[in-house]
């Protein structure tokens, strides 16, 4: 057996299958396409799964992918074992009812045993214990000695997913040898020692298992087989460890080189942090490359949770300040050549990780604040152990690791409830689990369309026409296929051909109308399933049978507006590189006849000026009349070229590319207008976040953009006569206003604090002694902090030693401040506990030093209540 390296097994495996007349596609993206049945892909057959129910045609029914994927199930053990990892790479041949389990075996044992010249005394096999058809192929056809193909069972060799296709697998082993074994001397695959390593699955999908719990037999049974990389490597490399292969070691030893540490030296915890950042900044690279951005939830917290979790063990091992993208480098160097993509994305990548990186150690700095609040707190209580709730709160809400509040907590002799914040992590847990539930998609479960003869295909032609005639060739009514629809029907309408834009890329489908001497169709909506075009729609007149013929007429109008829309999102998006720069990338669009939504990466707010300037270019661009330009040309010439495709899209061989004179150059199948003049005008109506990292622009061109500028005209005249001004000078007008109105303030203000201070003799007169201390509770209205807080000094200054409580209640919104004198905190008050125990009570929070501190209240009804607690809590806190 060659030693080889991790990338260039890669290519062995893929030219192999490319020769036995495979397609062989780039890795899909890590993020699901029309699948909510996944958070990630986490297999290679999984983006194939349209392909193996029929509900897609494939490119080629023999088809070979190496396929990133993302497993996070048990991130816990990632770094405390040599083989648990979140990203790694699935080779894999498929059949969709082409070729069986002869060619799959015996492919199989050629590209092990004559490619990579794996010794044949070292393989083994294993075989659903029931499956006689590849126990016999092995055996007679293969030529394995009978002794090294074990049967088992269906836990071990059978693959089935609930209801739908399944089948039995046979998986290929490798013998390590004798010292890795458990020395019982019938050991053989299928023992629990470490002697055996299967590194390569072939699943026969032979059956469709029903809700009865039986397994039909499938007319055109699949092949889907699976082998790790990263596990092949290892054993082609001789290697015990994932962390040992070549790939993985180069970017390993980066991370010991930045953080000065030694690998393998018997510090077992500097092993696991060195293991978990080599690990996790893999995933994160490839997770950020595929247009995932940080978040709260989904697939961004997973993407949160690692880059943080590496972030976090980098400063266990004593890096300094922010050190991700110095790694991200050197995924690049070892994994650029496979994706591309990385290096076209790399500035991209970087600055996402740059700034997360940054907002954790702003994170960390903030969860230390709060966990410094709740140690007061123990400590005023005579405690030592931080509750579960709290721990998980520190986590769940500030992104504060346990492990980071255990270390701190232990420099002060105190601890967490462990259980008691595992018991909170699963209750999020279930509430996850019930969430994935209720939305779970069945991603196998058949639909009306799948039963329709895969040769019935609908041919597109409304990019030049906008009506012509048609033959329907299916109709679908409640759920079921039938042969003729009638008046009061919904129904969607198939045909040989049409002139429907069907919903795609961001833009709605067409509306319009199909008619002939004895029906009249509505349509309302135009989507594609597969190959195939729905028109939905309800039937308005007579009666429309399958084989008929129709007219086939689009609203012209309405088309031309979405045209407007999709061909200004083209400029716009130029515009926006242009200005903000080429970090910015498309991640959701919807272009429809009123309006255009635009998502994009940037990382911040885009000033007035900036949204200025993007739609001067955009306006400037529709006057110089660029000739907008579709044609079709080979995937690889479009990026030649330059074009811009979309993150996650799925592309054949041949796309078309829209160019609008040199200016835009993308690739997408969306209608478009002959020359940019005739978008009108463009005007931006609104920009905002919608996710950490994601910003979106609103905008209307042509007709839509005249109402709305017609609209404006009409609020500025409106707001002229309530000023009674003219709209020339609305702007001085307001000016002035706004001038009298902060004068105004200031002088209320000051009335206030005058009030206030005349209030002082009013206020201590109402102290009450305990201990020889003077205790003042006071509640009053319409201040603010700052007022309540110059108050506060005046009554601590003539109060001798005590504690001032103030209260204050203005805009439905209350405020608490509680001040100790110095000899009343050595006496035990401590002003932050204070505060902390009296705003519970209104529903508040907040904290402070022992002798100065402050506090929200959230229900201003209980703030009475809560003054009338202070001295219960003195004398708690009085020694």
């Amino acid at each position: 057996m060659e030693k080889m390296s991790l990338n260039e097994i890669r290519k062995q495996f893929l030219d192999f299958f490319e020769s036995k007349d495979h397609y062989v596609r780039a890795s899909y993206s890590l993020v699901p396409e029309n699948d909510k049945s996944l958070l990630l892909i986490n297999a290679g057959m999984a983006p194939l799964k349209n392909y193996f129910m029929g509900t897609e045609i494939p490119p080629k029914k023999r088809m070979s992918t190496c396929q990133k994927c993302i497993r996070t199930g048990d991130i816990e053990n990632v770094g405390k074992t040599a083989r648990h990892a979140t990203f790694f790479e699935m080779l894999g041949n498929f059949s969709f009812g082409d070729y069986f389990k002869n060619e799959s075996i015996a492919w199989g044992w050629e590209f092990v045993t004559k490619y990579l010249k794996f010794p044949v005394e070292k393989l083994w096999v294993t075989v659903y214990e029931k499956d006689d058809e590849a126990y016999e192929i092995w055996e007679k056809k293969i030529g394995i000695d009978p002794g090294k193909i074990v049967r088992l069972g269906k836990e071990d060799n059978f693959w089935e997913i609930g209801v739908g296709p399944c089948g039995p697998c046979s998986e290929i082993y490798y013998d390590r040898g004798e010292k890795y074994g458990c020395g019982n001397p019938d050991c053989k695959p299928g023992c629990e020692c470490d002697r055996y390593i299967e590194f390569w699955n072939h699943v026969f999908t032979q059956f469709d298992k029903d809700e009865n719990g039986n397994y039909n037999p499938l007319p055109n049974p699949n092949i889907d087989t699976g082998m790790g990389l990263e596990r092949m490597a290892c054993i082609m490399q001789g290697v015990d460890s994932i962390f040992e292969i070549d790939t993985i070691k180069h970017i390993l030893n980066k991370v010991l080189e930045i953080s000065g540490q030694k690998y393998g030296q018997g510090n077992e915890k500097t092993d696991v942090s060195i293991r978990i950042v080599t690990d996790h900044i893999r995933s994160v690279t490839f997770m950020v490359c595929d247009g995932i951005m940080p978040s709260n939830e989904g697939r961004g917290y997973v993407l949160r949770r690692l880059l943080r979790r590496a972030a976090r063990h980098g400063k266990l091992l004593g890096i300094k300040g922010e050190f991700l993208t110095q790694l991200v480098d050197s995924v690049l160097e070892v994994s650029s050549g496979a994706y591309p993509e990385l290096l076209e994305r790399k500035e991209y990548i970087k600055k996402v990780i740059t700034i997360e990186e940054e907002r954790f150690q702003e994170t960390i700095d903030q969860g230390s604040e709060i966990l410094k609040g709740y140690m007061e707190e123990l400590k005023g209580e005579n405690k030592n152990i931080l509750s579960g709730e709290n721990a998980f709160r520190l986590y769940d809400t500030y992104g504060f690791p346990l492990e980071l509040t255990k270390e701190i907590l232990e420099e002060e002799n105190m601890t967490a409830d462990e259980k008691g914040f595992k018991a909170e992590m699963e209750k999020q847990r279930e509430r996850a689990r019930n969430a994935r539930r209720n939305n779970e998609d069945m991603g196998w479960k058949e639909d009306v369309y799948a039963k329709l003869d895969e040769n019935i295909k609908s041919q597109f032609k409304g990019y030049k026409e906008y009506e012509m005639d048609s033959k329907v060739i299916a109709i679908v009514k409640s759920g079921e296929i039938v042969e003729a629809a009638q008046k009061g029907d919904e129904v969607t309408i198939i045909l040989d051909e049409t002139p429907f834009y069907p919903e795609g890329g961001g833009q709605v489908g067409d509306h319009g109308v199909l008619f002939n001497e004895e029906c009249k169709i509505k349509i309302t909506a135009c989507r594609k399933n597969n190959q195939k075009i729905l028109h939905i729609g309800e039937v308005l007149e007579g009666k429309v049978f399958v084989n008929g013929t129709v007219k086939s007429c689009i609203d012209i109008e309405n088309r031309m507006s979405s045209a407007r829309n999709h061909t200004a999102t083209h400029l716009l998006q130029a515009a926006l590189r242009n200005v903000l720069g080429n970090h910015v990338e498309q991640s959701g669009s919807l272009v429809t006849p009123e309006r255009l939504r635009f998502d994009f990466t940037h990382f911040q707010g885009l000033t007035e000026d900036e949204l200025e300037k993007i739609e001067k270019i955009v306006n400037q661009k529709v006057l110089q009349s660029l000739t907008v330009l579709a044609e079709e040309m080979g995937i690889k010439e479009a990026k030649k070229k330059g074009a811009t495709a979309l993150f996650g899209e799925k592309y054949g061989e041949v796309v078309r590319v829209v160019t609008m004179g040199d200016y835009s150059i993308e690739l997408c199948g969306g209608t478009h207008l002959n020359n940019t003049s005739q978008v009108g005008l463009f005007k931006i109506i609104s920009e905002g976040g919608v996710a950490a990292g994601i910003r979106r622009i609103e905008a209307v061109t042509g007709h839509k953009a005249y109402e709305y500028i017609n609209q404006q005209e009409l609020k500025m005249k409106e707001i002229a006569q309530i000023l009674k001004s003219n709209p020339n000078e609305i702007v001085t007008k307001v000016e002035n206003l706004v001038s009298e109105l902060r004068v105004a303030h200031k002088e209320v203000e000051i009335l206030k604090n005058k009030l206030a201070k005349g209030a002082v003799d009013e206020i201590l007169a109402t102290a009450v002694e305990i201990n020889n201390i003077k205790v003042i509770r006071y509640k009053l209205s319409g201040l603010d902090m700052d007022s309540l807080r110059k108050l506060g000094d005046q009554l601590k200054d003539k109060l001798g030693t005590g504690i001032v409580v103030l209260a204050t209640e203005k805009d439905n919104k209350g405020n608490f401040i509680a001040m100790a004198t110095e000899d009343a905190v050595k006496k035990g008050i401590h002003a932050g506990n204070m505060i902390r125990q009296v705003a519970k009570i209104a529903g508040g929070g907040g904290g402070g030093k022992p002798t100065m501190a402050q506090a929200g209240a959230k229900d201003v009804s209980k703030i009475d209540e809560a003054l009338e607690q202070v001295m219960n809590f003195v004398k708690e806190q009085v020694k």
